[in-house]
């Protein structure tokens, strides 16, 4: 009995990896094993889980970001984005691509949506790219990568679960990603200035004659009216977390209703189109939530179990055998292996509850610890076989582009987030000096 849970959690791989739906794999699990475990007493105490669950009051947060999310996807704004970025960086070599990073960025300081990012810019950028020349695995890759750059940029839903599962406030995680996250950008930027300065053909400029269809004039009127909306949705949102006026819940409503306004702005907005937004709302929401639920059940179960006693055990002699950063090393390996086969809602529900206290009483801070879930995270929209980002690209790419085009070029940009998640490990700071100045912590 004392092994229970970890039968438990192999059975839970078992049928995870065979196929079974991950709600119901969640919540028939924790009953056949709460019952052995329990009894029939296991039933009064699930209710009580569940409630908790619903009545949260940070989880508000979720509908309203993907909200915010979804309808600025129908306002048009990444296609005035990526158009004008792509003019004002299309000098260069590697230009477009670089432009795609960019507001693929400010796209995820906007809405926060990987698909919803990947979907857009993949039905814009990529045919232009490569009608423009550009390799297709350099083309593929870059979409692939800077769709997923949401996850780490604030406002994001995932640093929204992690910081409500590990008990640390989504504000100072919202803080804290914003440096890593632009250091992914960075890491990005430089690796296709320095694949398109050692192989040209791959990323070639913008011909001198487009070019000179628009004057300077004229290009920064075009740039100031492309970047305005984004940047003002994200002073609104993230500014009235930084400066202390709103919570991320309080905020997220802003964000709702500044998104609305752009859409209406940019003369987008239609009853069929809000209908639409609020339809894909409730089915996302709907997901994370049932999710979460059965996250909920399987965590009251394995924990009652003892499992959570079963994991520090062992990660505890690893500790004495090596060290506590050893320990740390093998987490965040078992979090991208397990990236893989699993999305992030299914590993920030499974996986987080049980290893984040542990790896906590291990010494390592809350925050920083949740910062790098985050950046770990990410890869999981990148790694075959199951990445959903690859999933999505492929979806709307033109016939040219095989499957094989996009596995190839998602390769680099994968390592480039582990250097990332390797660098914020190195130096906390980058996670914990800005919330230290601004909220003191």
């Amino acid at each position: 009995m004392e092994y229970l849970p970890g039968w438990m959690f192999l059975a839970l791989t078992i049928l995870l990896m065979a196929g079974f739906p991950v709600t119901f794999t969640l919540l028939g699990t924790a009953l056949v094993f709460g019952l052995i475990g329990f009894g029939w007493s296991f039933f009064d105490l699930l209710p009580l889980r569940i409630w908790g669950v619903i009545t949260n009051i940070t989880l508000i947060a979720v509908p309203l970001f993907v909200f915010m999310g979804v309808m600025l996807e129908r306002s048009g704004l990444a296609e005035d984005l990526l158009d004008t970025m792509g003019l004002l960086f299309g000098p260069l070599r590697g230009g477009v691509a670089v432009s795609v990073v960019v507001v693929g960025a400010l796209l995820g300081a906007s809405t926060g949506i990987v698909g919803a990012t990947v979907v857009t810019m993949g039905l814009l950028a990529v045919p232009t790219m490569l009608r423009r020349g550009y390799q297709k695995e350099l083309a593929t890759g870059t979409v692939s990568a800077s769709g997923t750059l949401g996850q780490i940029i604030p406002p994001s839903i995932v640093l929204v679960l992690i910081g409500d599962i590990v008990g640390v406030p989504v504000g100072q995680l919202f803080i804290g990603a914003v440096l890593p996250g632009i250091l992914l950008v960075f890491l990005y930027i430089v690796y296709i200035f320095a694949a398109s300065l050692f192989f040209p053909k791959i990323a070639p400029p913008i011909p001198k004659a487009e070019r000179a269809r628009i004057s300077s004039k004229q290009l920064a009127a075009r740039v100031g009216k492309a970047l305005v909306p984004p940047l003002t949705l994200m002073i609104a949102v993230l500014g009235s977390i930084f400066a202390g006026i709103a919570s991320p819940t309080e905020a997220a409503s802003v964000g709702a209703v500044g998104a609305t306004l752009l859409t209406i702005l940019n003369r987008k907005f239609t009853l069929k189109i809000l209908y639409d937004v609020m339809i894909s709302t409730v089915k996302l929401t709907s997901m994370v939530f049932i999710i979460l639920c059965g996250a909920a059940a399987f965590g009251l179960v394995f924990r009652g179990l003892g499992g959570d006693g079963l994991v520090r055990d062992f990660l505890g002699s690893l500790a004495h055998a090596h060290s506590k950063e050893a320990v740390l090393a093998i987490v965040m390996g078992l979090i991208f292996f397990i990236g893989f086969f699993l999305d992030f809602i299914e590993i920030t529900f499974i996986h987080v509850p049980v290893l984040a206290p542990i790896m906590i009483e291990f010494g390592f801070d809350p925050a920083w610890f949740c910062i790098l879930l985050a950046v770990n995270l990410q890869t999981s929209f990148l790694t075959p076989p199951f990445g959903f980002s690859l999933f999505y690209l492929k979806a709307v790419t033109p016939p040219e582009i095989t499957t094989g085009h996009i596995y190839r070029g998602i390769i680099p940009f994968v390592f480039l987030q582990l250097l990332g998640l390797f660098t914020v490990i190195l130096f906390p700071q980058l996670a914990t000096w800005l919330p230290s100045i601004l909220l003191g912590r």
